[in-house]
């Protein structure tokens, strides 16, 4: 077999493999400086990363829709509604990404998969198109992806989909089964839900969304419930088949074996990072036993040049921890050097059921485990006769618990089930990092009507 051409090549100070948060703003950052730098996307339709096209912003612009729909519009015309500005919101926001770093003369980005060849070189290649970049930096942000477990029948129905799948569906499924019990399948559930699909969903565990505390997970169960999910807890699903209709998927569950079926199928088990065909075993770069690349404080992998970031890392899955990755590494590279991940303080995260839930800081369980004396409250929405701006918008749902240092006033965490949760929750979490006890919060001077003045009401029920 003859030996294939030298493929052109092409040199950067910085090559980032992936179009994610974290890479594309050092590449932004980097290019504005006057370095040449390289984007590598291997889909088109993915410039701008997972939030902007698979994840956050197409979820939360039809969860939004889903909570304020159009009367005059049929169920079925309202989702098509939905689905159509989320489409347009999408594409606009990815020809920006592409734009923001094609436009800049010291930028170039490359539509192709990337493999390392050696620690300084990627082969990528596009079809039968070949080039080799070679940088003095080189960035591995390529994200995560949904997990399909070996379920019989699972991978090879054609009414299964991922999170991926089920958003980019124009119309409304006529019934929707929904397997995990994390974020992206309460979400889901709650936003198809709210559109009028009858929702089944399945979860192994005996509660949905673990990493809470029960008293929480069972307020999101509740909302769930509220606005007509069907919760099977405690189920460990063992096949799924194919009808003329849709699927039917089998389980064990307390009360033995049982069956649900639906036209669609959402597979929310889970997300692992993308590591598989980049070459880093060439170049001895480490996976852990999750596929995440293993790095240190400084986002370095074992060649001090590369740095990966974003999901790929085995960090927290959020869009802000790989933005707060890109200040870790642009300070390895232009600053000095000092920022690390130890130094993330009360880092929080919202799951956008309707009213959404926001935590920062420990659970009450995590916080009487470390063994130190606590004190708690708890205050149900509805019952918070001072904060009238939950009645106002008609949406009283929720309750809000706060996990504080009996000794030193130390606010340790705070769940917050309420409208506008995603908001309260960073002004608690900038409080956290800022060491404001929980009398300081207690008796903080916030606007009225406003959803922030709960906290004088939660931190003085302690």
């Amino acid at each position: 077999m003859p030996d294939q051409p030298t493929p052109p090549a092409l040199h950067a100070d910085l090559a980032v493999i992936g179009f994610g948060k974290g890479g594309k703003t050092l590449a932004g950052a980097l290019a504005k400086a006057g370095r040449r730098v390289v984007m590598i996307e291997q889909s088109a339709q993915m410039y701008g990363g997972t939030c902007i096209n698979i994840g956050c912003v197409p979820t939360k612009a039809l969860v939004y829709r889903s909570e304020h729909p159009d009367p005059h519009l049929a169920r079925d015309d309202g989702y098509r509604a939905a689905f159509a500005f989320t489409t347009t919101l999408v594409e606009a926001m990815r020809a920006k990404n592409f734009a923001l770093l094609d436009t800049p003369e010291t930028a170039t980005v490359l539509t192709g998969r990337a493999e390392f060849t050696d620690p300084h070189t990627l082969l990528v290649t596009a079809g039968d198109d070949r080039l080799t970049v070679t940088s003095d930096t080189i960035v591995i942000d390529t994200g995560a992806e949904p997990v399909l477990p070996p379920i019989p029948g699972l991978a090879g129905s054609a009414h299964v989909v991922t999170s991926t799948g089920l958003l980019a569906r124009a119309e409304r499924p006529r019934s929707l089964v929904v397997l995990g019990g994390g974020y992206v399948a309460v979400e889901l559930a709650s936003m198809h839900a709210a559109f009028g699909t009858p929702t089944t969903l399945l979860q192994r565990s005996d509660r949905l969304l673990r990493a809470e505390d029960p008293d929480i997970s069972h307020a999101v169960e509740d909302l769930l419930s509220g606005v007509g999910v069907r919760i099977l807890a405690g189920v460990t699903v063992d096949g799924v088949a194919d009808t003329a209709d849709g699927a039917t998927v089998t389980f064990i569950g307390p009360d033995g074996p049982g069956s649900v079926m639906g036209d669609v199928v959402l597979a929310a088990l889970g997300r692992r990072p993308v590591t598989a065909g980049l070459g880093l075993d060439r170049v001895g770069i480490a996976v852990d036993a999750h596929g995440a690349v293993v790095v240190d404080e400084h986002l370095r992998t074992g060649q001090p040049h590369v740095f990966a970031v974003g999901d790929v890392n085995g960090g927290p899955q959020h869009t802000y921890v790989s933005l707060d990755d890109y200040r870790i590494v642009l300070d390895q590279l232009t600053g000095q050097g000092r920022r690390t991940t130890s130094d993330r303080v009360a880092v929080p995260h919202t799951v956008f059921t309707t009213p959404p839930l926001g935590r920062v800081g420990m659970t009450e369980d995590q916080a009487r485990a470390t063994g130190r004396a606590v004190r708690v409250a708890v205050r149900h929405v509805a019952d918070m006769a001072t904060v009238p701006r939950a009645k106002i918008v008609g949406d009283a749902r929720g309750l809000m618990k706060a996990v504080v240092d009996a000794e030193t006033d130390e606010v340790l965490g705070v769940a917050i089930l309420a409208h506008d949760a995603q908001e309260i929750v960073n002004t608690v979490a900038l409080a956290m990092r800022l060491r404001a006890t929980a009398s300081t919060l207690r008796d903080g001077i916030w606007t009225h009507p406003s959803m922030t003045e709960a906290l004088n009401d939660l931190f003085g029920s302690l």
